[in-house]
């Protein structure tokens, strides 16, 4: 059989006919793929998906804020029912420039304040409803939440985005409700014209809708015109409860937003895309050029793009069409979207806020971060100090950069992503070359995706030691921007090298920073036997502070201080020598090294499981256990049989305890059992069962992390059994990793 030698001179023409190829294809924001297009077509075509004007703005923003704020506030529940008396949202001020100082002391450049969630409540004074801001007792009825969150957006140089929730269940539970009343669909002028309140801007609309999407058009208008530029429009894709086959006209809120707000990117259409999850975790592959049945221009539904893999080359040709759409990375600084209190409710590191921060920011999407206000209309207190400390780390990191002065391409190197350097030849690769060496732990890259889409498919960073180039640091593609994390490197030669890409790349920015070691986030792992490790945090999303996960080596004289009274630790607290006894209480602990503490990791711990015993579960599996709820490890969990009528556990503690609280530990590696709603029953002899009190957690498949229900009265028992009478999506079976019961 005959070799075929392939030599540079080979490489490089079949590069120049790919790039010929390559030349007589338009740039476009979305593009077809025919039925004869080969593979090596459909992903030329790819290679030419680029952002619109808007998108590209939306991705420069980089770091924004979320902000849940109406009833739920007041009644301290994650998603209210619609049927909520406006009196209950019991504000009495408000603090929308404290808000933003602190969204812009983070680094933050926009924020999106929910007007409306699902429960239909507004926070403006809008024409077309009384269920709001406009009923409640806030500034005698007079209040407007939007109209000072605007004025303090102006004052501190943020942008504005409006989340309205398609979802309204006021709308559904009324009796003169307009959602689903199966009204006809006519033409209809927006805005509807009300007496007294007449629009300074007079641009008009005829649309052929329903009483329904009258109604939400009519919002859309409001909160469009009279507050602002208003740069994201957010539709979130929740339905908690439908009626009468009602159905949204897209194309029609498309075309009002577009004429009203031309500067506004769509979340939840064809601009901007969840990223599937809510628990800030993030993809190693973040493409944004994604594959359509249809066209996306035109479509009225969109499909699930929460897949593990969404624009590789097997995802592109599947596809018929070819549309850039980006990630946004949105999660919650507390636990919940909404604000409860500040004791119980758990509120997110700064070493989780900024690792967040560099996997999505740094891995081709945008950091969306949810802030919510407490009761008193502001930003509790810990809330900001976290915003405060995330801005700082930002600043000091990436505030310098380290090739600021070195020798390399000029496009490179100059900040700008309007300039780049087209690797057209075969040997795809950048050198940088410094004057004196330098010590690095993070790189910056940025292709030019504006007029040259995302290319980059797999790369590489080396750097010039002992005489040699040493690989430091690899990922796959870069797109708008990659951060790469990696251990301390010091060096003065570096090279940036493409080993797989679907066209020529275009480099646009290479940066070199580094981030000054903190001492590690802790984890507290207490075992059947109430033994109590704290030791360095291994992260479920990869949190790699220089590209590996932390180990339980403590050196450079890092030392752990714990309290176990509530009490915030110090070094004046006990120092962790090793693993501790810990029975029904608050256990704080911090790391220290040369006086920089880390993070303050906290748990509540409750009854030790060793004198446990399991009653009775209403099925299991053969390698889900019922006694895998109940063994303290986190790893295992009971599952019951998808024929399971009751999905019940019943427990002995072995003696009566005083309890407060259970709290419930979903699997991390199974999402079809979360226990959504059930009911806790006690006994006095294990067999004859009396129910206390029902409870509910919401958005569980979303974030899977425990949830802890607060009974109303203190319970004394020593036989419990919780049953699901919910599970999240109506799956058939349940799953729970741990229980525990709180003690008073």
């Amino acid at each position: 059989m005959k070799k075929t030698i392939i030599t540079s001179a080979l490489l490089a023409a079949l590069y120049l006919n790919a790039d010929a190829q390559s030349n007589t294809i338009k740039f476009q924001n979305t593009i077809p793929v025919l039925t004869n297009d080969t593979k090596a077509t459909i992903i030329a075509k790819a290679a030419h998906v680029v952002p619109t004007t808007n998108q590209l703005n939306a991705l420069k923003n980089e770091f924004i804020a979320f902000i849940h704020f109406g009833p739920n506030t007041f009644t301290r529940m994650e998603w209210g029912n619609g049927k909520e008396d406006p009196k209950i949202f019991g504000l009495k001020e408000l603090h929308t420039d404290q808000w933003c100082k602190a969204m812009k002391t983070a680094g933050m450049k926009m924020v999106i304040l929910t007007v409306k969630h699902h429960d239909g409540f507004v926070l403006w004074q809008s024409r077309y409803t009384t269920h709001g801001i406009m009923s409640a007792g806030f500034q005698n009825g007079k209040g407007d939440i939007l109209k000072e969150l605007s004025a303090s957006c102006k004052k501190y140089g943020l942008k504005l985005g409006i989340y309205l929730s398609p979802a309204d269940l006021f709308q559904i539970e009324s009796p003169t409700g307009l959602y689903g009343n199966l009204s006809k669909v006519n033409k209809r002028t927006i805005p509807r014209q009300v007496s007294g309140r007449p629009f300074a801007n007079k641009t008009r609309f005829e649309f052929e809708v329903d009483d329904y999407n009258e109604y939400f058009l009519n919002q859309l208008f409001e909160v469009l015109t009279e507050y602002g530029q208003v740069d994201e429009v957010w539709f979130d894709g929740a339905h908690p409860k439908t009626k009468g086959g009602q159905k949204y006209n897209y194309a029609a809120w498309k075309k009002l937003i577009h004429t009203l707000a031309p500067k506004a990117v769509i979340f939840g259409r064809e601009d901007i895309r969840w990223c599937g999850n809510e628990a800030g975790a993030t993809r190693s592959t973040e493409w944004n050029i994604i594959p359509y049945p249809e066209n996306p221009n035109t479509a009225s539904n969109f499909p699930d793009l929460t897949q593990e893999s969404l624009g590789s080359r097997e995802d592109l040709y599947k596809g018929k069409y070819l549309h850039y759409q980006q990630a946004e990375t949105n999660t919650s600084i507390r636990e919940g979207w909404f604000y409860r209190d500040d004791e119980k409710q758990k509120v997110r590191s700064t070493d989780d806020v900024f690792d967040i921060y560099e996997r999505a920011v740094g891995g081709n999407s945008t950091f969306l971060l949810n802030i919510p206000p407490n009761r008193e209309g502001k930003f509790s207190s810990e809330d900001v100090e976290v915003l405060a400390e995330v801005g700082k780390r930002i600043n000091e990191t990436y505030g310098k950069n380290l090739f600021i002065n070195a020798k390399g391409p000029k496009p490179v190197l100059d900040k700008s992503l309007d300039t780049y350097l087209l690797l057209s030849k075969p040997e795809k690769s950048v050198e940088i070359a410094t004057v004196t060496p330098v010590t690095i732990n993070r790189i910056v890259l940025q292709e030019a995706i504006g007029s040259h889409s995302e290319r980059v498919e797999e790369h590489i960073l080396e750097a010039w030691i002992e005489n040699k180039w040493k690989k430091i640091a690899s990922a796959t593609n870069i797109g708008y921007k990659r951060i790469l994390r990696f251990p301390d490197v010091t060096a003065s030669k570096f090279r940036l090298k493409v080993l797989s890409s679907r066209a020529a790349p275009a480099i646009a920015t290479i940066e070199a920073h580094y981030y000054r070691t903190k001492p590690p986030q802790l984890q507290l792992d207490r075992d059947i036997n109430g033994l109590l490790t704290i030791s360095p945090k291994t992260h479920e999303f990869g949190w790699n502070p220089h590209g590996q996960n932390a180990t339980e080596n403590l050196s450079n004289g890092t030392e752990i201080y714990y309290t176990t009274d509530g009490t915030e630790p110090s070094v004046t607290s006990k120092k962790y020598t090793g693993p501790i006894s810990v029975i029904s209480s608050e256990v704080k602990a911090i790391a220290i090294a040369n006086n920089d503490k880390g993070s303050v990791v906290k748990e509540i711990f409750g009854l030790l499981k060793k004198d446990w015993k399991l009653l009775t579960v209403s099925s299991e599996t053969n390698k889900n256990k019922g006694a895998m709820a109940l063994d303290a490890n986190k790893q295992t969990y009971w599952l019951s049989e998808p024929n399971d009528e009751k999905h019940q556990i019943a427990i002995d503690l072995g003696s009566v305890h005083k309890l407060t609280a259970f709290v419930y530990t979903p699997p991390k590696s199974f999402f079809d059992g979360m226990m959504e709603k059930g009911i806790v029953q006690i006994s006095d002899d294990g067999k004859n069962w009396k129910t206390i009190e029902s409870f509910e957690f919401g958005n569980l498949i979303n974030d899977p992390t425990a949830r802890t229900h607060y009974f109303k009265n203190i319970i004394s028992a020593r036989y419990i059994q919780l049953q699901a009478t919910g599970i999240a999506a109506n799956k058939k079976s349940l799953a729970i990793a741990e229980l525990d019961f709180l003690e008073k």
